[in-house]
């Protein structure tokens, strides 16, 4: 039996016309063309336009920064050792003690707190920037014996004070006096203390802090100069972010030795400009 022969049909081959004979010539298609490759221009040399425009976004960057969010500080002097010493490079956290106002969901403002070192303006010089710690907020009764603080009839835990040997000071460590003993004392603060004073405690004022150095017996703090305002408070050091090995007023003057001269070698010399040891040290 034999199956129908099935039939195929197959695509159309593209012909030239007829030749003259009556033949027709297969013609092949055209090649595709090729794609056309974009390359792109570099730029090694960038002009004029593009180099102002490039220092334009980092100078607004950095003065916002250096406005709204840190500032850098230089410790020029040895009142907050051992925390701080002379030559220490701060960066100060000017958001933490910000009015709040309609972020203070987002960001994270919190109160000024005993024990919290602030940079604020000077208020006997105000363009002046201070570095010192927080003792007393407003509403505590402070007072010291033998330089050491009491806040609301408790002694206060003061890990970071330190006593270099000083003369005796009856108003620097038994503190408030009622006795103007020491010519560094401001006399309109001599004033206003005496006004403060209850039961033998300085009473802090509402929107005023009392501050005092580390190094409690060479700081120029609030028991020679008043209270802190409020709004002096600049921001709060968070870091040590380079560091000077530079000499203090207070440091003993070390006797010379017989030892070689290693230390004098110039490499020696380059390396020991610096205190690296505190590079992005942690203010506590």
């Amino acid at each position: 039996m034999s199956t129908p022969s099935q039939s195929v049909r197959h695509a159309p081959s593209e012909t030239a016309p007829p030749a003259a004979d009556g033949v027709s010539v297969p013609v092949s298609p055209d090649p595709p063309a090729e794609p056309v490759v974009r390359r792109s221009k570099v730029v090694l040399f960038p002009g004029l336009m593009e180099i102002t425009r490039s220092l334009l976004v980092v100078l607004v960057v950095a003065l916002f920064i250096l406005t709204f969010i840190v500032q850098p500080f230089r410790i020029p002097s040895e009142s907050m050792e051992r925390t701080l010493l002379v030559g220490d490079f701060l960066l100060v956290n000017k958001i933490t003690f910000a009015p709040a106002g309609q972020w203070g969901w987002l960001l994270p403002y919190r109160d000024i707190e005993t024990g919290d070192v602030v940079v604020f303006h000077f208020p006997p010089d105000p363009p002046e920037h201070v570095v010192k710690r927080v003792i007393g907020v407003p509403g505590d009764h402070i007072h010291l014996e033998d330089g050491l603080a009491w806040v609301n009839g408790r002694r206060l835990d003061e890990p970071w004070v330190v006593f270099e040997p000083a003369y005796p000071d009856d108003f620097r460590d038994s503190f408030p006096t009622q006795l103007y003993t020491d010519p560094g004392v401001d006399p309109r603060w001599w004033m206003e203390m005496r006004r403060e004073v209850r039961e033998g405690d300085l009473v802090v004022p509402d929107n005023e802090y009392f501050v005092l150095g580390d190094n409690r017996n060479f700081s120029r703090d609030s028991r020679y100069w008043g209270f802190v305002p409020r709004d002096h408070i600049v921001g709060r050091p968070f870091v040590i972010y380079f560091s000077l090995r530079e000499a203090s007023s207070t440091d003993f003057a070390q006797l010379p030795d017989d030892r070689l001269g290693q230390k004098n070698d110039p490499w020696n010399k380059i390396v020991d400009f610096a205190r690296w040891n505190r590079f992005m040290r942690v203010v506590r």
